[in-house]
């Protein structure tokens, strides 16, 4: 392939960014590579670059918490193909990451042909998920639904609020009153279908376990 492609690695785990960077090297003679090690590094190079052809995302890094930063790259990129490479295989994971609007899925245990073939086929314009993933599978259980009807917002709220953070904290967090938080959460708990705080931990912790 001849073009030339700016792609955006995001993973916490520097021998795999550099095993994948190289691969990339191998396949594609005209590419620029950017790394992120973390959340934070991601955006601010998402707003430093506005040329992204392509983010490869894993879903667990600093500043993530399941499916939290997938949601929140797609609601303020909606234009940018995101696709996710993971060490979580199963089919519920790569459902949920299509639902979440992921362009693609690529299982970190791909050899470099399967690897460099999904690249190809996602920098074309085709998405691309594990054969296992485009089998009828049943449909979200009623808890990831309800999950799944969360805004990108809530379900922020509700991931800082996993992580012990108090009203408080997540409103600073937010640049936002107390009193949207706690708006946030009453609309959570109804959505959720739970009574407070602590069992819409225990269904987020559930749902992600």
């Amino acid at each position: 392939m001849n073009a030339t492609y700016s792609i955006l690695i995001a993973d916490d785990h520097p021998l795999f960014r550099t095993a994948l960077l190289q691969s990339i090297q191998m396949a594609f003679n005209h590419t620029q590579l950017l790394e992120a090690d973390s959340l934070d590094t991601l955006l601010r190079l998402l707003n430093q670059d506005e040329e992204i052809d392509l983010l490869l995302l894993d879903l667990k890094m600093p500043g993530t918490n399941g499916m939290s930063g997938l949601i929140q790259l797609r609601s303020e990129y909606p234009d940018l193909p995101i696709v996710v490479i993971s060490a979580s295989e199963e089919i519920a994971i790569v459902s949920q990451v299509k639902h979440y609007g992921a362009f693609g899925f690529i299982p970190k245990s791909s050899d470099m042909k399967t690897l460099i073939a999904a690249l190809k086929q996602v920098l074309e314009g085709s998405p691309y998920f594990p054969e296992s993933a485009l089998i009828d599978t049943p449909s979200f259980d009623d808890v990831a639904e309800r999950i799944a009807s969360l805004t990108p917002q809530q379900y922020k709220v509700l991931s800082m609020l996993s992580d012990g953070l108090l009203n408080k904290q997540i409103a600073y967090e937010l640049h936002v009153s107390e009193a949207t938080i706690k708006a946030h959460l009453t609309a959570i708990f109804r959505k959720l279908d739970v009574k407070n705080r602590t069992q819409a931990v225990i269904l987020l912790q559930e749902h992600h376990s």
